[in-house]
């Protein structure tokens, strides 16, 4: 039996949709549907909008600790209803419950915690001379965000925008909106007044841009595709908009010669498989000297074997399912494209895992051989596959490593100084140095056709705010 949650959140109340539309949310474990939203338009879009911008000029004026106050409550819901939110992200996009209680959830609880840290300690004003410099809210804020992170990516942008006193629509994807349509419920108890926040599900063509093109919103930040970030910022140019996008990646993992090879192969492939290859910043391009490329193959072998895929609702599961039928047949028609070019398959290949024949699943995928023209090489698959590509030297690694359209982010194992070294070359917003693992305080956003703007830290944060010169005020 499917769940109904075909209401939107607009001026504080659950509303009913201008449209009587909806859309099943299909368990891609299953292939079932376990749940239905409405699909908005303009018209609710618009509703929302002018919500948001009435409720802007109170919101923007209130106190640092009224703030807080809101922050710590969506905190402290979050936290009460962890499982519940867990249990709708794995079952929407198909996160195994491990993941989905710690990274999916961790990491949208995260983002609001950070915010708070932020609060303490920024300065809204400063002297100079005889002005002073204001921050102050940039202002209704449009937010269209993905289905492979769909807690983090939201709570990356509301968690800010809230904290710099700016009003916020927000448009989940609608292949994944059950956990932000319990995140606003949590809002909606939070003590945040009526309008400051505002849901519409929908999809892109139609709700995403009505939000980028609405004459009352200020602020687009859009995370997903680079094709579509190409739409968003089309629909929002006739505003002069500021717009922040998270756009695709492809990646590469520099192991260099003095790295502890076992480790950094290993790791790669884990952090590659992570969330069934469904990260824009995962590492899906490894390079090694030519000369140990054999030795690579091997330990990457190893570690693909232990990429256990399976029921998202066992424990023991690593990987789950990708998120849909498109998807699905996408990345099958890469790894066919990668044997068709001549790469060199080590593990998986096209087609369900042994064991199964329902669901999502993809085998997890190793190619080794890989050239940097091989389509495998150049498109972000967002599945579970590696390239594994050899290199001659550094500056041949570096040449590869920058030889793409994307700028997200770059990894690099080896010896510090000499990781480091490396680092500072590759064209990327992010570099992961040996292993390093995320960083909610630091800026996340990439290079190129990887989007503009920062999300996540300080930086995130600022996004959210305008600067005001008040001469003479001093």
């Amino acid at each position: 039996m499917t769940k109904a949650y075909n209401k939107f959140f607009i001026n504080g109340e659950w509303v009913e949709p201008t449209n009587r539309s909806t859309l099943d949310v299909i368990n891609p474990a299953t292939e079932e549907a376990f749940a239905t939203i409405s699909m908005g338009t303009a018209d609710d879009v618009d509703a929302a909008a002018k919500a948001a911008r009435a409720a802007f000029p109170s919101w923007s004026q209130s106190t640092i600790e009224e703030r807080k106050a809101v922050i710590g409550n969506i905190i402290a819901g979050m936290k009460a209803r962890g499982e519940e939110i867990a249990t709708a992200i794995s079952n929407e996009m198909g996160a195994p419950m491990g993941l989905a209680k710690t990274a999916q959830l961790g990491s949208g609880m995260g983002h609001f915690a950070n915010i708070l840290g932020i609060l303490e300690n920024y300065e809204f004003e400063e002297v100079r001379g005889t002005t002073k410099i204001v921050k102050e809210a940039a202002g209704v804020c449009g937010f269209i965000t993905p289905w492979n992170w769909p807690l983090n990516q939201i709570a990356c942008k509301v968690a800010p925008a809230l904290a710099a006193g700016c009003t916020i629509v927000l448009k989940p994807s609608e292949i994944a909106p059950l956990s932000a349509y319990i995140l606003t419920e949590i809002i909606a108890e939070s003590g945040l007044p009526a309008g400051v926040f505002n849901l519409v599900n929908g999809d892109g063509p139609t709700v995403g841009a009505a939000i980028s093109s609405h004459p009352e919103i200020d602020v687009v930040s859009f995370t997903g595709s680079t094709r579509a970030g190409q739409e968003v910022a089309k629909a929002a140019a006739d505003g002069i908009k500021r717009v922040t996008q998270e756009l695709g990646g492809k990646s590469a993992n520099i192991i260099l010669d003095d790295a502890d090879l076992s480790r950094a192969v290993s790791g790669g492939v884990i952090s590659c498989f992570g969330n069934s290859g469904q990260s824009c910043n995962a590492p899906t391009r490894m390079l090694v000297p030519k000369a140990r490329m054999a030795e690579a193959i091997e330990i990457a072998k190893a570690a693909a074997a232990k990429a256990s895929v399976g029921d998202p609702a066992d424990e023991n599961t690593r990987l789950g399912p990708v998120v849909s039928e498109l998807q699905f047949n996408k990345i099958t028609g890469l790894i066919e494209k990668g044997i068709e070019e001549g790469a060199e398959l080590i593990v998986g290949g096209p087609g369900r895992p042994d064991g199964i024949d329902k669901g999502y699943f993809i085998q997890p995928t190793v190619f080794a051989n890989v050239t940097n023209d091989m389509t495998i090489a150049r498109e972000e698959i967002f599945g579970p596959v590696l390239s594994i590509l050899g290199y001659e030297d550094d500056a041949d690694a570096v040449r590869i490593a920058n030889d793409t359209e994307y700028g997200l982010s770059g990894y690099v194992s080896g010896e510090p100084a000499h990781a480091e070294k490396i680092a500072r070359q590759i064209r990327t917003g992010m570099v992961h140095i040996n292993g390093a693992g995320p960083d909610f305080s630091s800026p996340f956003g990439g290079y190129k056709k990887s989007g503009n703007g920062r999300e996540w830290g300080l930086e995130g944060f600022e996004e959210y705010l305008e600067t005001k010169a008040m001469l003479g005020a001093a």
